[in-house]
């Protein structure tokens, strides 16, 4: 499909009042004296080589290394899989498990939509985790590269200075590194200040819908929107996950199905280079702003993981949109020319 053209919107004066300090676009790559890795995504040697030298005792008053299990399946699983079940049957040592259908907005009718910064800061409160921390999120062995992206996200979000991505989980087990099961043990709470939110990171629907109805107006700003659901859902051709939402797609936007920024096997992200060349067959603008979107926003990460990991783009108009399309197919019709589906 050919690049889009839209006029990009700025964030309201709300979100502008409450933005913080520039974020890079991958905080685990900003300066920290106490870092352990030079890099967003982790290996899981590099990971186990951090956790021997620095691991999270309770005693320690010095910036620890966190393991966060990000674990989470579909709605419609086949096999009724739950996140927390995975994390209590496998998982790294002294870890802990953030729950992408808890920490959330509460008053939202869309699912996984960005918590408020008081909801964010409490979650991180329970879970032990203090604001030096150097957090490296992880998913399950089963799906590998999946949920850990949002949740790394949604830390930068919120300004959380030192975060990673394990890349994954699943060679952490199959290289024999340490892993436990059962309960985990309880942790002690931490006092996490409530953060501010970087808003820069964020498309809500509003400046989205007014980029769909832009698309295609002469003198409208070139915008690209990947979506990281399947071909089949962003065509129309095949039904959603969840019952009575239509599929289809964004004017404008292009499918990017994310499994195709993965290893088929290892379930890793491919090497930078490969995926450079996944951006580049599919013509995406390196200097357009970069949507990117999924079901959920859960996926869309791991598109906008990509393209950091890639270095494809500029870093300062990468975003994510929140609610993506199970917001966008709730709030939009088919008839005012909003969800798009190939003709057959």
């Amino acid at each position: 499909m050919a690049s889009m053209a839209f006029r990009v919107v700025q964030p309201t004066r709300a979100f502008r009042s409450s933005m913080s300090a520039p974020v890079s676009a991958f905080a685990g790559r900003q300066s920290h004296r106490n870092a352990s890795f030079s890099s967003y995504l982790v290996t899981p040697t590099q990971l186990n080589e951090a956790l021997k030298k620095n691991p999270p005792t309770k005693i320690s008053t010095s910036p620890r290394v966190i393991p966060l299990c990000a674990a989470w399946f579909m709605p419609n699983d086949p096999e009724g899989r739950k996140g927390i079940d995975s994390f209590r049957q496998s998982r790294i040592p002294q870890s802990r498990f953030f729950d992408l259908d808890a920490v959330k907005d509460h008053d939202s009718p869309y699912p996984h939509m960005l918590p408020t910064c008081e909801t964010f800061a409490e979650a991180m409160s329970e879970l032990g985790i203090r604001r030096d921390d150097e957090v490296v999120v992880y998913d399950t062995a089963e799906l590998g590269i999946f949920s850990a992206p949002r949740v790394g996200w949604t830390l930068r979000v919120f300004g959380h200075p030192n975060v990673h991505i394990l890349n994954n989980y699943r060679l952490w087990t199959q290289q024999g590194f340490p892993t436990e099961s059962g309960e985990p043990a309880s942790v002690e709470k931490s006092k996490y200040s409530v953060p501010t939110y970087d808003s820069k990171l964020v498309i809500s629907f509003r400046e989205m819908k007014e980029l769909a109805m832009d698309y295609g107006k002469e003198g409208a700003e070139e915008v690209e929107i990947l979506d990281a659901r399947s071909y089949g859902r962003w065509a129309g051709t095949d039904p959603e996950p969840r019952p009575g939402l239509s599929s289809g797609h964004v004017p404008g936007s292009r499918s990017l199905p994310f499994q195709e920024l993965l290893d088929p096997e290892t379930k890793t992200y491919l090497p930078a280079e490969d995926l450079r060349k996944v951006f580049e067959d599919r013509q995406v603008d390196p200097n357009r702003t970069i949507i990117s979107s999924c079901g959920t926003g859960v996926t869309a990460s791991i598109i906008e993981t990509a393209l950091g990991e890639a270095e494809y783009g500029q870093a300062n108009l990468r975003r994510v949109y929140d609610g993506s399309w199970t917001e966008w197919a709730q709030r939009v019709k088919e008839s005012d020319g909003l969800i798009k589906k190939v003709k057959s």
